[in-house]
């Protein structure tokens, strides 16, 4: 899980002209910013369904707010593994009493500047190329519909990421980033 914060509600000053033979898309370098939001999502690594929702802000409250979504969703008898970064917001005293009320959460954090072994990621890199990038958006609100007709879609047809790099490859860099920072790989 992880946030993808500012996401900015961007609309063109000129409209977009469409692709033609010969002449590819065309549109203006300058926009208008409508605002933006902070889209915040857990993603199942085994079925690829996206846990998500926009928030207005990027703080501990709203990183709760998901925690609390996941715990509706996710059938109690699972175990839930996180794999986070070290962002401030997951590790404050609030967010550490909320799962140590919750035991069947096991914590997994990703070494600093290696949030590709976090797979969300490349799910947020998706919606960006795909919906948002190219998106005109004349609200915030409009961009969140947006993310969640992103989302919705997914559910309706979800396809897990594969690892094209082995696990040893992905294990061996691992270890030795840990051992470039003095960490235990386990």
């Amino acid at each position: 899980m992880d946030e993808k914060s500012q996401v900015q509600a961007l609309d063109r000053s000129q409209p977009v002209l469409p692709m033609r033979p010969g002449q590819a898309e065309r549109r203006t370098h300058d926009y208008y910013r409508h605002g933006t939001t902070s889209l915040f999502a857990a993603l199942d690594i085994a079925t690829g369904q996206i846990i998500g929702r926009c928030q207005p802000q990027h703080r501990q409250q709203e990183f709760l707010r998901l925690l609390n979504q996941i715990e509706r969703t996710v059938p109690a008898g699972l175990d839930i593994h996180l794999v986070l970064d070290n962002y401030g917001t997951h590790t404050t005293p609030k967010v550490a009493a909320w799962f140590q009320k919750r035991p069947r959460y096991h914590l997994h954090f990703t070494p600093t500047s290696r949030s590709w072994l976090n797979q969300v990621e490349r799910w947020f890199a998706k919606i960006t190329e795909r919906r948002i990038r190219r998106g005109v958006f004349k609200s915030v609100d409009e961009l969140i519909s947006a993310i969640e007709d992103y989302i919705a879609a997914n559910h309706r047809a979800p396809k897990p990421f594969v690892w094209t790099a082995t696990a040893k490859l992905i294990l061996d860099r691992v270890a030795t980033v840990c051992k470039q920072t003095n960490r235990s790989p386990h």
